[in-house]
């Protein structure tokens, strides 16, 4: 069996160059922190604990990333520890040592604002490691401009020596490309010796965890190293401009991945879907469409141009016309919104319902093949099945202090510009001339019709005793 593996994340800090009163791995990409996007990849290895290195505004990061593994099995090996004040890497994993020191196995040490690494670059990074033996392993990467980056500095042999920052390197280290971009895996029991060891000697005046390794070799620890090609995965966010190179790729490699599960995506160029967004075979996205949040969309879906998704979840064979809004909404399946609907606050429509040009629903459910198709307001509304909603008709669901719910039973027909003033019930089969004004319940099967709308006649009538 392998040795256990342990997370170390660290996310303690501001993030100057972003500009920002949000600490910088509380910045999102893709609709993730980018500090949940580094949680899930670690989660995927499924280590025996996650520790994360909080410090600039501690408590909405520990927040953070207990949501971004809740629900998960991970949730319950989560852990904190804080860095009070930043003085470095080295630092940083001191201040949590006392969560790692004394565990079996190794510590995965990972940076919160590095959102792009997959689990697989880890996974090859810990199986590098326990499958060489080595006492601590580094990944590293080459760039034509290393400017930044502290230097892998090896013999004439190519065994690793030590990691020089750019600050320390002389004119003949700056020359080297090999860069060490912070991902490591250390013995827990080595790392915690050489922690005691680590000084302030350097042009930072910091405790530096790339002296670490180096610290371990001359007690006669193996050092391994893993290069990997793909440098922009392991690139950490520092700046907005940053954040936007990432999520340009992130984006693209999105859409690669939904087009190879069979969703058409006709203008990726223009198109936005946040990460963690399913969408079913042969649904069509068209240009400049928008999916953000927990968004689920069914098979065989249409999502016109300008429409904007957010926490939607849209069943199969939906089609949803342009410039239409959704957001934390349901449509149950074989339903058609729009153009320009707005759906929000857990609007439902079920199972073949349709709202047309220009209506609003709002907290509110309309029934099987029920018709909203122009101008209407629906806010607080329980439809029945087969109800038709007349162009221009509102329900009144706030008096000025209250918000009161409006229900429509099956089979009504509300003619257009009739005001439903909340709370009132209109009864099964009824229908409602157009411009009526409804301050009271009314009947089954009855037409109402004025201002206010009172009852003209019954349209049914039951026959004489019947049951």
């Amino acid at each position: 069996m392998s040795e256990p593996i342990h997370v170390l994340i660290l996310a303690a800090g501001l993030g100057t160059r972003m500009k920002s009163d949000l600490a910088k791995v509380r910045h999102r990409l893709g609709g993730r922190t980018l500090l949940a996007h580094v949680l899930r990849s670690a989660a995927a290895l499924d280590p025996a604990s996650i520790i994360v290195v909080v410090g600039h505004q501690a408590e909405a990061v520990e927040s953070d990333a207990r949501a971004a593994l809740a629900d998960t099995p991970l949730a319950g090996r989560l852990r904190f520890a804080l860095q009070a004040e930043q003085r470095g890497t080295g630092h940083a994993v001191m201040s949590a040592r006392n969560e790692f020191a004394g565990a079996d196995g190794s510590l995965l040490v990972l940076y919160g604002d590095v959102p792009l690494v997959r689990p697989s670059t880890l996974q090859r990074l810990t199986d590098a490691h326990t499958k060489g033996g080595h006492s601590a392993t580094l990944l590293t990467t080459e760039l034509d401009d290393p400017h930044g980056y502290g230097r892998i500095i090896r013999d004439a042999h190519g065994q690793f020596l030590r990691i020089v920052e750019e600050k320390d390197c002389s004119p003949d280290e700056r020359a080297i490309n090999e860069i060490n971009p912070g991902f490591y895996c250390f013995r827990i029991a080595e790392l915690t010796a050489a922690l005691d060891r680590l000084t302030t000697a350097n042009a930072q005046g910091e405790y530096y965890l790339t002296d670490a390794p180096e610290l371990i070799a001359r007690d006669g620890g193996g050092i391994g190293t893993l290069l990997h090609r793909d440098a922009a995965e392991l690139n950490g966010i520092n700046t907005r401009a940053e954040l936007a190179a990432a999520w340009k790729r992130l984006r693209r490699e999105i859409l690669d991945r939904l087009m190879n599960e069979g969703v058409t995506i006709e203008d990726p160029d223009s198109t936005y879907i946040d990460d963690g967004v399913e969408i079913g075979r042969d649904t069509v996205i068209h240009p400049q469409v928008i999916i953000e949040g927990r968004s689920r969309i069914g098979a065989g879906c249409e999502i016109h141009s300008w429409s904007r998704l957010v926490n939607a979840d849209i069943g199969d064979e939906c089609r949803v016309l342009n410039g239409c809004v959704i957001v934390d909404s349901r449509l149950e399946g074989k339903n058609s919104a729009g153009p320009y609907a707005h759906l929000r606050m857990g609007a439902n429509l079920a199972p073949e319902a349709v709202v047309g040009n220009f209506v609003e629903v709002k907290k509110s459910r309309l029934g099987r093949r029920t018709k909203s198709m122009h101008l209407t307001y629906l806010g607080d509304a329980t439809l029945g099945d087969r109800v038709n909603i007349g162009a221009g008709t509102v329900t009144c669901n706030y008096d000025g202090k209250r918000k009161h719910e409006t229900h429509i039973e099956d089979d009504v027909k509300i003619g257009s510009d009739t005001m439903l003033v909340a709370p009132v019930r209109v009864g099964r089969g009824s229908v409602s001339g157009a411009g009526s004004v409804i301050i009271e319940d009314v009947p089954p099967d009855s037409l109402v019709a004025g201002v206010p709308a009172r009852v003209k006649k019954k349209l049914k009538q039951k026959a004489e005793g019947a049951q």
